[in-house]
Formats: C-alpha cells, sequence, structure tokens
C-alpha cells in the first residue's frame, strides 16, 4: 500500500510533464456542504450551500472545465471564493480562470507576492484579498477559518478549519503518501515549520476530524499523529548526522533517511529530501 501511495502521489505531482487528456476525477463527501475532489494536483475542497460555493485550491488551468463540470455535480454556478492554500502551480493552476468566471481569490501575503512575482502585477492569478495570520469566511452555514504557519511547507501556507463540518485542510503541510514531504526551501519552507504546523492542528482537532492532505487520500487525527511521528523522526536522524558540522556530501553519502525505510518517488528522490532537510536544519533560525 505504501508504494502504491507514493506512485499516486509521483503521478499527481509530476502532472506537468504529463498529458491532461485523461485524468480521472472522484468525488467524495465529507458532510453534507462539503466535498473534496481528488485530480490530479492538489486536493480541492467544495463548500457548497445557500450562500453559493467556494473551494479550497484549483489545480492545473488545464483542468479547469473539468473541474467547473465536477463542481455542477454539487451545484450550478460559478464559485464566489478560490482560497489558494499556497502558491504551487499544482494549487493555484487555476485561479486565472476562476477569476474570469467570477471567483474571488484569496490567500496569504506571501501567496500574493510569488504570485505577482511569477505572473505580474494585475494578473489573474493573484488574490482579491490576501492575509497575514489568519481570517473567517463565513459563508454557507459554516465558519471556514484560514490560519497562517510561518515557514512550513513553504513561507504563505494556510490550513482551513472548517467548525462545522469538523473538517481541516492542511495543503501541503501534510502529504498523506506514507514517506516524507517537500519542504520547499527555496521558497521560505523548513521542516521545524511544518513539524510545528501539524503540532498546533493537531491540538486544534479531534478524533472525528475529517483531515484533507494536499495530497492523498483525506484520513483523520491518528494518522496525522503518525506523520508528525515520521517527521520528527526523520528530523532526529538528520540532526544526529549533521553533528560536528558535516557537509552536505558527508551527509549524503552516509543516508541517514535510509533507516527510515521509505519508498521515494522519482521527483522527490531520496537524496533530494535529505537536501532540503539538511539546507532546512542549517538554516541560521533552526534550533536543535
Amino acid at each position: 500500500m505504501k508504494t502504491i501511495l507514493i506512485l499516486i502521489g509521483a503521478s499527481l505531482l509530476s502532472a506537468s510533464f504529463a498529458s491532461f487528456a485523461n485524468v480521472k476525477f472522484k468525488l467524495e463527501a465529507l458532510s453534507e456542504n462539503l466535498h473534496v475532489l481528488y485530480g490530479r494536483g492538489g486536493n480541492i475542497a467544495i463548500s457548497t450551500g445557500d450562500d453559493g460555493i467556494y473551494l479550497v485550491d484549483d489545480q492545473f488551468a488545464k483542468l479547469s472545465d473539468d473541474i467547473k463540470k465536477q463542481i455542477s455535480q454539487l451545484k450550478p454556478g460559478a464559485p464566489e471564493f478560490v482560497i489558494n492554500t499556497h502558491h504551487h502551480g499544482d494549487h493555484t493552476g487555476g485561479n486565472e480562470n476562476f477569476a474570469k468566471a467570477g471567483s474571488h481569490v484569496i490567500a496569504h501575503h506571501n501567496v500574493y507576492d510569488r504570485l505577482k512575482e511569477k505572473h505580474g502585477e494585475g494578473s489573474k492569478y493573484l488574490p482579491v484579498l490576501s492575509f497575514s495570520q489568519d481570517m473567517t469566511l463565513h459563508f454557507n452555514n459554516e465558519h471556514a477559518q484560514l490560519w497562517h504557519y510561518a515557514h512550513a511547507h513553504t513561507d504563505g501556507d494556510s490550513v482551513i478549519f472548517y467548525k462545522n463540518a469538523n473538517a481541516v485542510h492542511m495543503g501541503d503541510i501534510f502529504f498523506n503518501l506514507g514517506s516524507l514531504p517537500f519542504v520547499d526551501v527555496d521558497s521560505g519552507g523548513s521542516l521545524d515549520g511544518v513539524i510545528n504546523a501539524v503540532e498546533q492542528t493537531l491540538s486544534r482537532i479531534d478524533g472525528d476530524t475529517k483531515v484533507i492532505p494536499g495530497h492523498g487520500p483525506v484520513t483523520n487525527k491518528p494518522a496525522l499523529e503518525t506523520y508528525r511521528a515520521l517527521l520528527l523522526q526523520a528530523k532526529s536522524v538528520m540532526v544526529s548526522a549533521m553533528s560536528g558540522g558535516k557537509s552536505l556530501e558527508e551527509v549524503l553519502t552516509a543516508k541517514p533517511l535510509s533507516a527510515l525505510n521509505l519508498t521515494y518517488s522519482n521527483w522527490l528522490p531520496e537524496e533530494r529530501v535529505t537536501t532540503l532537510f539538511y539546507r532546512s536544519l542549517s538554516a541560521p533560525h533552526h534550533k536543535h
């Protein structure tokens, strides 16, 4: 099963090199008003109700028409809002298409800055509403709190807590694929930040909470606790391997993460994970 999940993750996250012609979508109901849409890219949460529709993440631009068809199975009309969990293209690629259809994009300030750098001032890809720490969307008889966790997967991550549905969308802070996450150090991410975000999220949910990862199947609090334990174990073996000021080359040769006996995908091999974790744990702000 672990190998299957890793292969699914590799397929999802290497989508820019693959055809979009045969993407298979799947809708999963978490409550009467909240669904998850699996496709190719980050998992999409869809809220529907008397007020309308809003999404969390929107995958790739080439899939927007197909995604709209999936949404129409639940409720006709364009989403009023699209919330981005972070700036990566497999979560924000549809921003422009949905904005042109009338959706208002919401994200953390750093997502705005990174999308502006990529697409330019005034682009429809950019959020029209951004925030610094948290905000709450009162819509569809739901109170969805967007909470920013600094320097986690990136520097612009938001976790969305659905109060009434008792669900949480974690974006790419949580990869539910049976292996270690992608820590985007070049976009302000850090291993310590991921661990902190996971721990803070665990403190806010209960045994009945439905946990939506950025990639992989919807799961629960015990699975997120297992993920936290894996992150802490990975950090421990990395810190030990880095002791005495060892160079990246020395740590790569030692292969410390091999002790975890994990399966890695082609797009995120063990060497790349080791390198990113080394860079993160070597950063000036890091505290062992």
